[in-house]
């Protein structure tokens, strides 16, 4: 009863006029630096803490909680609508949000990702309120080995994501391992491809490499194809003749994904190091796993859509778990409210909600106010969103491609990282003119610096010995998901086989049984 009995307290705290504002103000923008690819989140927070220096303490983390959802979901709007993701997270809602928005149905597709994410932010405060103590206990068990399955395990969507022609597909995941290999060499502290210049010390940026392979690829492919010839609009049909709301087919469909994916958002959200971006594709992987329609993937699928973006919203509550318990940042995004904690004179750890439980309680119950707030905004400003849709590309183009190269510039100031978004946006239009794929690359590129880094650091520990990974409870466990997901989409379609095979022997064994009675009956009638 304390639980609630606080939780009530901290919703009180925040139910003022000033902090109303502040929240509705906090999604607004969110969503606007979602919006911009090469923003994301964690930049979007680092952008607008400035603002809060004049603010309590209350206020300033109920409106930055805002952003960070508005955020979350502004980078969603950029993936369904020009195959532009602004952040990692988000990577995996263009899979199917693209190809709805190219059939028309930009606005159920936006409208069911505003209410996967209102479902599994709301399921993520909850969990937060209630489960945070035990989810707490096991993120902190979480150390390098179990990092390193957890990057195994965002990997092995891979399998799904290739498709038919799995050597191209490892080919694109191998290209991306190479250039996640360009910097400073973890363990001896050598520069590795960086041919002498300063600026790629420190890597080559997953921002500027999605905005060049989905959002620059997909304008240059769509020119290739004679897209700008086009005169009904961007999208091959206009989304005002399939209507902007879901229909009850993609509701139905839409409740086991959205279930799934926000539990499991959550718990991979709890682990520092994880992230929404591992949340998401594994997801992905889990929904196609299980479809009776796993074809359909890639092509539309509603669950495709909501899974992911249900995942990606409730790791985001997720992550502030060990933010509160353990002081520990479990993304980028909650790295950057640490330093406004600090800021305020507040040391988030294990102390926080006994000394200051009016401020830790008062920002999960914005999370609970957030959602709402994003939600009914979302509906409303969906419609101008959708309006996309109905652009003709020869107009919609340049404005993608001046947007792409504002977007890869502003994140640091670099001349070096537009060029290389370029570079990636032709790279894209020759993997998507030959089969190659995109998302693979990007998917590698991402998890390949925490997968380098965590197996080194376990390799340490347990001085070369892959045994490591047998001796703790929590890799077991992970390593027996790894084997599940690694065999369902195997078996799934020899099990499908099997049971069609049986049903058709079966019905055949039936008919059987009638044509014999239809021929008894008929003797009988010849006999009398």
């Amino acid at each position: 009863m304390d639980v609630f009995n606080d939780l009530g307290q901290g919703i009180l705290a925040i139910l003022t006029v000033q902090n109303v504002l502040l929240l509705g103000a906090g999604v607004l923008m969110g969503m606007v630096v979602g919006v911009m690819p090469g923003l994301g989140p964690s930049a979007g927070l680092a952008i607008l803490l400035p603002i809060t220096f004049t603010l309590d303490p209350t206020g300033a983390v109920v409106m930055l909680a805002a952003v960070y959802y508005g955020a979350m979901y502004g980078g969603t709007i950029t993936s369904v609508l020009i195959n532009t993701p602004g952040e990692s997270a988000t990577v995996a809602s263009t899979f199917d949000g693209y190809p709805m928005a190219k059939q028309g149905r930009a606005g159920p597709a936006l409208v069911m990702a505003a209410v996967a994410s209102f479902v599994a932010g709301t399921i993520g405060a909850i969990l937060i309120s209630v489960a945070a103590p035990l989810t707490a206990s096991v993120a902190a068990s979480f150390g390098p080995p179990e990092l390193f399955l957890v990057v195994i395990l965002g990997l092995l969507t891979l399998i799904v994501i290739v498709g038919k022609n799995r050597l191209l597909g490892a080919l694109s995941a191998l290209i991306g391992f190479a250039l996640a290999t360009v910097g400073i060499d973890i363990g001896g502290g050598e520069q590795r491809y960086t041919f002498g210049s300063t600026e790629l010390i420190n890597g080559i940026d997953f921002i500027p490499v999605a905005i060049g392979l989905f959002g620059v690829g997909e304008v240059l492919h769509t020119l290739w194809r004679g897209g700008h010839l086009e005169k009904i609009g961007y999208f091959s049909v206009s989304a005002r003749k399939r209507g902007f709301w879901p229909t009850k087919a993609d509701r139905r469909e839409s409740r086991g994904p959205m279930l799934r994916g926000s539990f499991l958002g959550f718990f991979v959200g709890t682990a520092p190091g994880a992230g929404a971006t591992v949340a998401s594709l594994m997801s992905y992987n889990l929904e196609k796993s299980i479809s009776r329609k796993p074809e359909r993937f890639g092509k539309g699928a509603m669950a495709g859509l909501v899974g992911p973006e249900a995942a990606n919203n409730a790791a985001s509550a997720g992550a502030m778990v060990p933010l509160l318990t353990l002081g520990i940042p479990g993304s980028a995004s909650t790295a950057v409210l640490i330093g406004g904690f600090l800021m305020w004179g507040l040391q988030p750890g294990p102390l926080l909600m006994e000394q200051n439980p009016e401020f830790a309680w008062g920002l999960i119950a914005s999370m609970y106010l957030g959602n709402v707030m994003l939600l009914l905004v979302n509906i409303f400003c969906i419609p101008v969103f959708a309006s996309v849709a109905r652009v003709p590309f020869r107009v919609l183009a340049p404005i993608i491609l001046l947007v792409c190269i504002v977007g890869t510039f502003t994140v640091n100031g670099s001349i070096i990282e537009v060029g290389i978004m370029l570079a990636c946006g032709v790279l894209g239009f020759f993997m998507r003119r030959y089969g190659f794929s995109p998302a693979a690359l990007v998917i590698a590129l991402v998890l390949g610096p925490l997968g380098e880094e965590t197996l080194r650091q376990t390799m340490l520990i347990s001085g070369g010995e892959f045994g490591i990974f047998l001796e703790r409870g929590t890799s077991v466990a992970l390593l027996s998901i790894m084997l599940v997901l690694v065999l369902v989409p195997l078996l799934t379609p020899r099990l499908r086989r099997f049971t069609a095979s049986r049903l058709d022997a079966l019905s055949r064994r039936r008919q059987e049984r009638r044509d014999e009675a239809e021929a008894s009956s008929e003797r009988d009638r010849t006999s009398v």
